[in-house]
């Protein structure tokens, strides 16, 4: 488990990063998906696209996981920082992956999104994808490139995960990319 502390600490000592509070309009914006806004305070302030709350988030993680599209390509447009993990290390990727929004998977994906990007307990995208059974999305991270021979913390691989569900779709797909 992270402290607060930790987290804190990564937020203040990440190079990448623009800190703003938890009351900055720009995360607002995004979870409620006001383009609109969202692109004034751009005008505004470029750097606030790559903002970070204090619990780690990123205005793109906040409207991927809110299944915000419109918002979403205007970030990427404009340069926000594709692998930037929240303070537990979930990237927008894994975000989406879990959510299961496809639209959004697939804008992160032709970004240039890390599929292998790994978050503080080892997980990775594919992790996810094959724990909630989003079969669409676990074929376009194996088709990028997704290792699914990743271990999280507790040794559990993607394929570990689909049979803990009892996936059979999923443990199909997982084998045919073996």
């Amino acid at each position: 488990m992270i402290s607060n502390f930790t987290c804190l600490a990564r937020l203040i000592f990440a190079p990448d990063k623009h800190i703003a509070m938890n009351g900055s309009p720009i995360f607002d914006a995004c979870r409620r998906g006001d383009l609109e806004e969202v692109q004034a305070l751009y005008k505004e302030d470029p750097q606030v696209i790559n903002a970070v709350d204090m619990k780690g988030f990123t205005p793109l993680i906040l409207a991927v996981y809110n299944d915000q599209p419109a918002v979403v390509e205007f970030l990427l447009d404009k340069g926000a920082l594709l692998d930037s993990g929240d303070g537990a290390g979930n990237t927008a990727l894994m975000g989406v992956c879990f959510k299961g929004y496809q639209n959004i998977a697939v804008k992160l994906i032709e970004a240039g999104a890390d599929v292998n990007a790994r978050n503080a307990n080892g997980a990775t995208a594919l992790t996810f994808a094959s724990t909630f059974g989003h079969l669409g999305i676990a074929e376009m991270l194996l088709q990028k490139g997704a290792d699914q021979s990743l271990a999280d913390s507790r040794g559990k691989t993607p394929l570990d995960h689909a049979r803990i569900q009892e996936n059979e779709p999923m443990m199909a797909l997982l084998k045919r990319y073996a």
